[in-house]
C-alpha cells in the first residue's frame, strides 16, 4: 500500500514537472489553466501548513516562477501576520495575483473542498461508532500523529533556514519557539508576532543608534562656548558626516531584500491580470472598503452572538467558529485549544470525538482548518439541523474571516510594500512565526497519544516507540527523501506493530 501511494504521488509530481516545467499557460481560459497547474495539490499536500509552504515555494517559485523569492517571503510574512489559515491564504493570494480575483477564489475552493468533503464523511462515521474503539485503531491513530509531528518538525527546520538571515532573526526564531511553549492564550501569539516586527523595525531603521547620536550631538552643542561659532559648525559637520556614514554602512546580514526584482517595473516579479491590477490587488480604496465590510459584519455577528446565544445551535456554531477564524493567529499552536474551547466546552462535541477527528484530519492532505467542517457536522447532532448543514456552516465560518481580511490587505499591500519600515516589520513577523511552528510541534507532541484510557490525548513521550516513529519521519524526509504521504503510512504501520508487540 505504501509503495503504491508513493508511486502515485511521484507520478503526479513528475508528470506535472514534465508538462508544466515553468508554469507556462496551457489554456486561454484562466480557470482551466489554474486547474491544469494546481489540481493535484489538495490530494498530495500532506503535513499541514508548514509543509504546504515548502511545497508552494518549490512549485510557484522554483518550478512555475510565478513569483520571485522576495515576493514569496513577503507573502509568507503577510499570511502569518493576518488571522486565518496561513497556507490557504498563500495559495489563494498567489492565484489572485496570477489570474485575477474570481479565478483565485475558485483556486481556494479547489484547494479546500476535497478534504472538506472527506472531513464531513469522517464526521458521519464517527457519529455512528460506540464509546470505545478497537485497540488497533488507537494504536494506528497514535502512529499517524507521531509521523505527522515528525513531518512538521522537519518543515519547521527547513523554514527556519530561510527565515534566519542574521543574528537578530535567529534570536527571534528562538524566542518565538520557546515563548510559545511556555504560555498559551488567545492574545499571546499575535502579541509575540507584533513584538518581533517591532524589534526588526527598531533594528533595521537604526532608531536607537540615530536617537542616541542626536542626543549626544545636542548635548555637545549645548555645552560648546557660544562665541566659538566656527567650532560649532565643525561639530555639526562632523556629526552629520558620522550619521551619514553610519546610515551608509550596513552588513550583508542587516540589509533588507529589495521589494521588487532587479528591473524598475513595479510588477516585474508578478503575473497580474489587467482586471485584477485595477481592482483587488492594486486599489487601496477597494482594499479599505473590503476591510470595512468585514469589521462591520464581525461586529453584527458578535452582537447577535451575545443577544441570541443558546436559541439556535446552527447560529451558535457559526458565530463561535467565525470568531475563532478571526482571532486564530499562528495556525497550529492556537487552533487546537481554541476550537476545543468553542466547540467542546459548550458540550456540542465530546473530547474523545474531538481528538479522534484531530488525529485523522491531521493526516489528511490540504488545509488543516477543514477540521472545523468535521466539528460543525458533529456539533449539530441531536438538533433538527442536518449534519451536512453543520458541515457547511463550519466550512464558511472558519475560512471566511481569513480570506476576507487577506483580500482587503492585498489592495493596501501594493501601496505599502516598498516602505522600509513595512519590510523590516515583516522580517520580524516572519522569523517569530517560524518560531511558533516549533511550538506547534511541542503542543501536538503533548496530545498525540490515544488509547481507551487516554481518550483526552496524552504525550507521545510516554513510550519511546512513538518518539522512534517521529524520528523516522523526520530523518526519512530530511536524508532519504521520504514523501509526507509515505511517512504517514509508515507511521500508521509502526503503530500497528507496537500494538501487536505490546498489547497482544
Amino acid at each position: 500500500m505504501s509503495s503504491a501511494w508513493s508511486s502515485f504521488t511521484s507520478m503526479v509530481r513528475n508528470g506535472r514537472e514534465r508538462l508544466l516545467p515553468s508554469g507556462d499557460a496551457v489554456s486561454k481560459i484562466p480557470i482551466l489553466d489554474m486547474l491544469a497547474h494546481t489540481w493535484s495539490l489538495p490530494f498530495t499536500s500532506f503535513g499541514g501548513p508548514t509543509v504546504h509552504f515548502q511545497i508552494f515555494h518549490r512549485i510557484f517559485v522554483d518550478d512555475y516562477k510565478w513569483i520571485n523569492e522576495t515576493t514569496y517571503q513577503e507573502m509568507f510574512a503577510l499570511c502569518q501576520a493576518l488571522s486565518g489559515p496561513g497556507s490557504t491564504k498563500m495559495i489563494y493570494g498567489i492565484n489572485v495575483l496570477h489570474y485575477g480575483f474570481w479565478t483565485g477564489l475558485v483556486a481556494f475552493l479547489v484547494w479546500s473542498l476535497p478534504m472538506a468533503i472527506a472531513a464531513f464523511g469522517l464526521a458521519i462515521g464517527v457519529s455512528n461508532v460506540g464509546e470505545q474503539l478497537p485497540g488497533p485503531v488507537y494504536a494506528l491513530l497514535s502512529g499517524l500523529n507521531s509521523a505527522t509531528v515528525g513531518i512538521i518538525a522537519l518543515a519547521a527546520v527547513q523554514l527556519s533556514k530561510k527565515a534566519i538571515t542574521d543574528t537578530l532573526t535567529r534570536i527571534l526564531v528562538f524566542i518565538g519557539g520557546t515563548a510559545g511553549m511556555l504560555y498559551n492564550a488567545l492574545w499571546y501569539f499575535p502579541v509575540l508576532m507584533v513584538a518581533g516586527g517591532t524589534v526588526t523595525i527598531i533594528w533595521d531603521l537604526r532608531i536607537i543608534q540615530t536617537t542616541w547620536r542626536r542626543l549626544r550631538t545636542n548635548k555637545t552643542a549645548q555645552h560648546a562656548p557660544p562665541e566659538d561659532d566656527a567650532e560649532l559648525e565643525r561639530v555639526d559637520r562632523s556629526s552629520h558626516g558620522s550619521t551619514s556614514a553610519l546610515q551608509g554602512r550596513s552588513s550583508a546580514h542587516d540589509q533588507l531584500p529589495p521589494p521588487i526584482s532587479s528591473t524598475d517595473n513595479e510588477d516585474s516579479e508578478l503575473t497580474v491580470s489587467p482586471q485584477t491590477a485595477s481592482t483587488v490587488t492594486k486599489s487601496w480604496k477597494v482594499g479599505i472598503a473590503i476591510l470595512a465590510s468585514f469589521f462591520a459584519s464581525f461586529i453584527i455577528i458578535m452582537v447577535c452572538r451575545g443577544l441570541y446565544s443558546g436559541t439556535d445551535r446552527g447560529f451558535d456554531v457559526f458565530a463561535n467558529l467565525f470568531l475563532a477564524g478571526t482571532i486564530i493567529f499562528g495556525g497550529g499552536p492556537v487552533v487546537i485549544p481554541l476550537l476545543r474551547e468553542y466547540i467542546v466546552a459548550p458540550g456540542w462535541v465530546s473530547s474523545r470525538d474531538f481528538l479522534l477527528g484531530l488525529a485523522i484530519t491531521q493526516a489528511f492532505p490540504g488545509p488543516n482548518f477543514n477540521f472545523a467542517v468535521y466539528l460543525g457536522a458533529l456539533a449539530v447532532g441531536g438538533t433538527p439541523i442536518p449534519a451536512v448543514a453543520g458541515a457547511i456552516i463550519g466550512y464558511i465560518a472558519i475560512f471566511a474571516p481569513g480570506i476576507w481580511l487577506h483580500t482587503g490587505f492585498m489592495g493596501i499591500w501594493s501601496k505599502v510594500r516598498k516602505q522600509q519600515a513595512v519590510r523590516a516589520c515583516l522580517r520580524g513577523i516572519h522569523a517569530t512565526a517560524v518560531g511558533l511552528v516549533f511550538t506547534a510541534v511541542y503542543r501536538l507532541f503533548e496530545i498525540g497519544y490515544l488509547d481507551e484510557n487516554v481518550q483526552g490525548g496524552g504525550s507521545l513521550g510516554r513510550d519511546p516507540w512513538w518518539v522512534v516513529i517521529l524520528a523516522t519521519s523526520f530523518v526519512g524526509g530530511m536524508h532519504f527523501k521520504v514523501s509526507p504521504p509515505l511517512a504517514i503510512v509508515i507511521g500508521a504501520i509502526m503503530g500497528l506493530i507496537w500494538y501487536a508487540v505490546v498489547r497482544l
